[in-house]
């Protein structure tokens, strides 16, 4: 299932619908564009804070998941603590397959 995950966020990335890192992860946060959240599973806890709480005032699903150095190998990046999906589509089939939703 991770696979099939890291491909979408691949997809994403190619498609222009992802944006990484902390700073662009929170200003696509505070501009309601992001549409899901995912925080590595191995990033502070600070930054775990400050997403749930950013996050959920706005009513933007976020997800724990995957390691920095995965996610960022995957979207072609350095490791990355952080990662918002800007597209509503791409959004709800990784919540799909994180299991977020049915």
């Amino acid at each position: 299932m991770d696979s099939r995950i890291y491909q979408m966020l691949s997809l994403c990335q190619k498609a222009g619908k992802l944006v990484t890192g902390e700073f662009a992860a929170k200003e696509a946060v505070l501009s309601k564009t992001a549409h899901l959240v995912i925080v590595a599973t191995d990033a502070s806890n600070n930054t775990k804070k400050l997403f749930n709480n950013k996050t959920s005032y706005r009513g933007i699903p976020c997800v724990t998941w995957g390691t920095k150095e995965a996610i960022g190998d995957r979207v072609g990046k350095n490791p990355r603590a952080v990662i918002a999906i800007v597209n509503e589509n791409f959004a709800k089939k990784i919540e799909e397959l994180i299991g977020l939703s049915k």
